[in-house]
């Protein structure tokens, strides 16, 4: 049976120039910012784009052939991009942009193939190398630029040079576990001399004989994931019960607190309840005339006084179980058959 015959260009990667290009202002030199943020997985110059495509084409097709499909990540699915270093030599400090800020554009999602049940992210990124540029003319020029070499020593007066980390034409191949917690990663990247498209062929052997040791490091992760979540839950329960019976006792002493309070306002009720009473009693031992003149005025006290019945209090008394109810057992006054309020 005839091999089928390899594609021009991987599907992945059709219609992906044309978004790269519709990018954000960059300054000459630097890396695209396109707008679009669904994309494989390609940081690239513009000068340099053209052999991006076709480093990643070689790369898509050829993991294609050995069965490993190439597809931008599922928006739900548990899979994220790592960070990608894109310093050629790598430096404690990084000085890329015109004022050493400047960000690179990264897609939202990892650009990803499986190997069994093994996901792998892939990224290929144009290096950084630091160059000496120098400030003319209102603008950065790279020192071993033509415009630069071209101008007159009286035109450099008032120029003066810094360090920047500049995109160098080479391209660094990256694939990384995108699992959360799995720390492992492996990159291939090109020299002046040996070109990253020859080492293609390496990469896809070297890919499928990690399977195992990727599998073992997701396995340990999922275990350690798993014994985290326990403990997490663990430190949850132990916290619920503090706060739990810190709420219980605050509702014991908020509700001994009220209840101290009705007593101290049962005591003034009673008195205020003895002195209408001992009037009334009084009134029955006068003449008519006084009797009806003291009984309206009793009467006008009463009404002031509103209702000064001590059950009244006891009834708004608010029980500890009505405050908060206990989630781990703690029996409290009021925990039974009440609503609680928390």
């Amino acid at each position: 049976m005839a091999k089928p015959r390899r594609p021009a260009r991987h599907p992945l990667l059709f219609g992906v120039e044309e978004h790269l290009r519709k990018t954000r202002d960059v300054k000459e030199g630097e890396f695209l910012r396109p707008y679009k943020r669904i994309l494989p997985d390609l940081i690239s110059s513009e000068t340099a784009l053209l052999r991006a495509l076709s480093i990643a084409n070689e790369l898509y097709l050829a993991l294609d052939e050995q069965g490993y499909r190439v597809h931008i990540a599922e928006a739900a699915g548990d899979l994220h991009r790592v960070h990608v270093n894109e310093q050629e030599v790598e430096r404690k400090d990084r000085k890329y942009g015109r004022y050493h800020s400047g960000s690179i554009w990264a897609p939202d999602r990892p650009t990803v193939f499986y190997i069994g049940t093994v996901p792998i992210g892939v990224a290929l990124t144009e290096m950084t190398e630091r160059v000496t540029m120098r400030y003319l003319n209102g603008d950065y020029h790279r020192e071993d630029s033509r415009f630069i070499r071209s101008a007159k020593p009286w035109q450099l007066t008032h120029s003066w040079t810094t360090e920047q980390d500049m995109p160098s034409g080479r391209f660094r191949v990256i694939a990384y576990s995108p699992k959360t917690g799995v720390d492992w990663s492996v990159s291939w990247q090109e020299t002046e001399h040996d070109a990253l498209g020859t080492l293609i062929p390496k990469i896809v052997e070297t890919l499928e004989a990690a399977k195992d040791n990727v599998q073992r490091l997701m396995d340990a992760e999922d275990v350690a994931a798993a014994k985290r979540k326990k403990e997490r839950e663990e430190e949850w329960e132990r916290y619920e019960r503090r706060e739990d019976a810190r709420k219980t006792a605050q509702a014991l002493a908020d509700s001994q607190q009220q209840l101290a309070e009705i007593i101290e306002r049962w005591g003034k009720a009673m008195t205020v309840e003895r002195f209408f009473t001992d009037a009334e009693e009084r009134l029955k031992c006068m003449n008519d005339e006084r009797r009806q003149r003291l009984g309206e005025r009793l009467t006008l006290a009463q009404a002031m006084m509103g209702n000064v019945d001590p059950l009244d209090f006891i009834e708004g008394w608010i029980a500890p179980g009505q405050r908060h109810r206990p989630k781990f057992g703690s029996d409290v006054p009021g925990s039974d058959g009440v609503d609680s309020d928390s």
